[in-house]
């Protein structure tokens, strides 16, 4: 898959393909690490904080809490 390397304001960008940002369960606002990689750019999801792992994994819990509760005995 071929991107166009564009101006945006001071820098330069590029349009990731909707189709990879769903498959990667990415969305406008997330952070990515970029490092050269032999000859080549590599673009990595930046793990998500500690606060917002807790937070999805108290809702989880919240959500499964009568099966959790089950599996427990």
């Amino acid at each position: 898959m071929n991107v166009i390397i564009r101006k945006i304001g001071n820098s330069e960008g590029i349009i990731i393909p909707k189709e990879i940002l769903d498959r990667l369960g990415l969305k406008a606002g997330d952070k990515l690490d970029v490092e050269e990689a032999e000859g080549g750019i590599r673009l990595t999801p930046e793990p998500a904080d500690l606060a917002e792992q807790m937070a999805a994994a108290r809702e989880g819990m919240k959500k499964y809490r009568v099966a959790l509760r089950e599996l427990a005995k």
